[in-house]
């Protein structure tokens, strides 16, 4: 197993000068290259236009198939969505802070559905449905306005966000960090090391001594936190990258079940049945009809 050398990363957002939030739109000639699990104060808006990939938040793991439309709390961690096997048209990234309109701004009656679904979205949210198609033509139409039209639209986006129940709550179950930076830092250090090392066997002892704990503590810590023990959350992961293998590379199923992780293919199939549904080839063949 390599050695761990990747710095938890808190992500310093800077709108540029004139601006209270910050815009970028990413595509195949401008990639998003922050890939890495961060956090940073500012609420994040992502819509991914088309394309199927990972959805990394907090400890919910999970796999998109057509686009994506998520909104992220603050100081939560948080993943890359997409890379160069993602098959979207575009990416759009929106961060603001909460107070990015002034502190007393949202507390206004014609707010309350705003503040509302700024106080879900601390555990991360995923729309679906109409939401998504009518919100994301929004989301690519700030291309073309002014800063004015877009900071209107941007209002207008999160107002109807507040009004729609097309919604899942991706941490439902808790994610009970806000803004601490010292457990910000240490279940980064977690996130990161389980991104770069799942194909390997991670041994609770070394994960604890990295976080400078030991075992007993860190597994009360790490449930506390994330409302998982440590080895379902490398479990979901391993099975998350499995669905992603399975929709995006051609590869035998006994392949995927080594690349994500496991060294067991009974244990793979009856693990991915429990958690998809449906064993691998079931998956992959339902995929494929859906893209025909």
């Amino acid at each position: 197993m390599e050695p761990f050398k990747q710095k938890p990363a808190f992500e310093a957002i800077e709108p540029n000068f004139g601006y209270s939030f910050t815009y970028n739109k990413y595509d195949e000639y401008n990639l998003n290259h922050y890939t890495s699990w961060h956090y940073h104060p500012e609420l994040e808006l992502v819509y991914i236009n088309g394309g199927s990939g990972k959805r990394q938040i907090g400890s919910h793991v999970s796999y998109f198939r057509d686009g994506d439309l998520i909104l992220i709390g603050s100081n939560l961690p948080h993943c890359g969505f997409t890379d160069k096997l993602t098959g979207n048209k575009s990416e759009t990234v929106i961060q603001m802070k909460k107070n990015f309109l002034g502190t007393e701004f949202f507390n206004i009656p014609e707010m309350k559905r705003v503040k509302n679904l700024l106080d879900i979205c601390k555990s991360g949210i995923a729309f679906y449905g109409k939401t998504k198609t009518k919100i994301g033509e929004k989301i690519e139409i700030l291309e073309y306005q002014t800063d004015f039209q877009r900071l209107l639209s941007i209002l207008n986006i999160l107002n109807e966000l507040g009004s729609s129940e097309e919604y899942k709550v991706l941490n439902a179950d808790g994610f009970t960090m806000q803004s601490e930076v010292k457990d910000n830092d240490r279940i980064n250090i977690v996130f990161n090391f389980v991104k770069m090392n799942f194909k390997e066997e991670i041994k609770l002892e070394q994960i604890a001594d990295m976080v400078s704990m030991t075992v007993p503590s860190f597994c009360r810590y790490f449930k506390k936190i994330t409302n998982k023990t440590f080895t379902q959350f490398v479990n979901e992961y391993r099975l998350v990258h499995a669905s992603k293998l399975l929709a995006e590379q051609p590869i035998s199923i006994t392949e995927v079940c080594y690349e994500s992780g496991f060294n067991n293919f009974s244990h793979f199939n009856k693990s991915f049945k429990a958690f998809t549904g449906q064993n691998p080839s079931e998956y992959r063949n339902e995929l494929k009809a859906v893209l025909q």
